[in-house]
């Protein structure tokens, strides 16, 4: 046995295949881990109804799995369903997010617990993030009024070559209010400040009494930078983007290949 004590999951592109689906061998993998003692997180975008599925066939509720959903702003124990961390944008904010969206000219949509809300008109990219959470599109008519509460998130969607361009002026101007950052070409994430998935690990790991030198991070996408970087071994999937690839310590096989059942046979010796 290694010195590592927790692995940490991306879900799109890395613990399930291009079909969105656990493949058996990574499956059998991840639950023979957690036999062994060792900790098993999963950090997504996704809402937490959209990663229920996943964490349900890894059998997080019978060994205590973590699910870090809207990339960290909400921390779950799936075995007791209680949330040990959460973080929120206020509406006000979710206002001025709504006013960027219109000025680009791009989607925005936000979560609610059985549903995706959207403050533009339906787009292809929406239909994707709805299609990859199973939950349906509501459109309010004043998607500004109709936020009353805080939310974890607001994703804007549109074509990859507007989203660079919104990413790097929203960034500047929430520099003090959230967390701007592409999770996929076509998503431009809006979340709460220091709301990133390394920055919630250690959060998680503070609660666990784990460093993060005992800690393995897979992903593929941009927002698994952060983690990957923070993480004692960051691991970029064989079809992750280039960017993931030059930060990553060691690019394992692709997500349908069973990149992480590789990752876990070569450094958990299981």
């Amino acid at each position: 046995m290694t010195g590592y004590k927790m692995l940490v999951l991306d879900i799109d592109g890395t613990a399930t295949d291009s079909k969105k689906e656990v493949l058996p061998r990574t499956r059998d993998a991840v639950i023979r881990l957690q036999k062994a003692g060792i900790s098993v997180a999963i950090a997504s975008g996704r809402p937490s109804q959209g990663i229920a599925p996943i964490a349900d066939q890894f059998q997080f509720d019978k060994y205590g799995g973590y699910i870090l959903a809207f990339n960290g702003a909400r921390i779950m124990n799936w075995k007791t369903r209680e949330c040990v961390y959460a973080r929120s944008l206020n509406p006000s904010m979710v206002r001025k997010l709504y006013r960027d969206a219109l000025d680009f000219q791009v989607g925005i949509i936000t979560y609610e617990d059985t549903r995706i809300v959207s403050g533009t008109p339906e787009d292809p990219y929406m239909k994707i993030e709805a299609g990859i959470n199973h939950l349906p599109l509501y459109f309010p008519e004043d998607f500004g009024q109709y936020v009353t509460s805080p939310v974890p998130k607001c994703l804007f969607t549109g074509e990859p070559e507007r989203l660079e361009k919104m990413e790097s002026i929203l960034a500047d101007k929430y520099f003090h209010e959230a967390q701007i950052f592409r999770s996929e070409p076509y998503f431009l994430e809006a979340t709460p400040k220091n709301v990133d998935k390394a920055y919630c690990l250690e959060r998680l790991l503070n609660l666990l009494s784990l460093s993060r030198e005992e800690l393995v991070c897979c992903g593929d996408g941009y927002n698994d930078i952060s983690m990957i970087q923070f993480a004692g071994l960051g691991v970029a999937m064989a079809n992750a983007q280039e960017k993931v690839k030059q930060v990553a310590d060691y690019i394992t096989y692709s997500n349908d290949e069973d990149g992480v059942a590789h990752v876990i046979e070569k450094f958990f010796q299981i």
